[in-house]
């Protein structure tokens, strides 16, 4: 059981540094330019916070956990990245149907980086995971 923490915990730093990366620095003047008319003036911590441990619990289960028993990263990630896909592909197009002034192309730059966001993470957790069960 500890290692399949220190696994989540592992695709939950990685997630959180490499978002934290791409919304505060690299990203930020495409969120800026896209949805400054829809940005709160602070970010909600608490709800942030719910979305990366249900978004990390989530990698966990349908994408690290299933390939626990099997070596390397290559089923993890490509698994991971469909899960990031179709979560961020969720969130993007529902505002893309439903919000006036939704952006089209961030859209679809947030759902590659969803895809790619989502497989470095739950490589990382697998990467963990597959060191922790290595050890005698």
């Amino acid at each position: 059981m500890i290692n399949y923490l220190l696994s989540g915990l592992a695709a939950l730093l990685t997630m959180a540094v490499l978002d934290g990366l791409w919304l505060g620095w690299i990203a930020k003047p495409l969120y800026q330019q896209g949805l400054q008319h829809l940005t709160a003036d602070k970010v909600n911590w608490a709800a942030a916070a719910a979305f990366y441990l249900v978004f990390v619990s989530g990698l966990l289960v349908f994408t690290v956990l299933p390939h626990a028993d099997l070596p390397g990263l290559t089923k993890t990630a490509m698994s991971a990245a469909l899960f990031g896909f179709v979560a961020y592909a969720t969130y993007d197009l529902s505002n893309l149907a439903t919000l006036k002034g939704w952006p089209l192309e961030l859209s679809l730059i947030d759902m590659v980086w969803g895809s790619a966001l989502s497989a470095a993470s739950a490589s990382a957790g697998k990467a963990v995971l597959d060191h922790l069960n290595a050890l005698p």
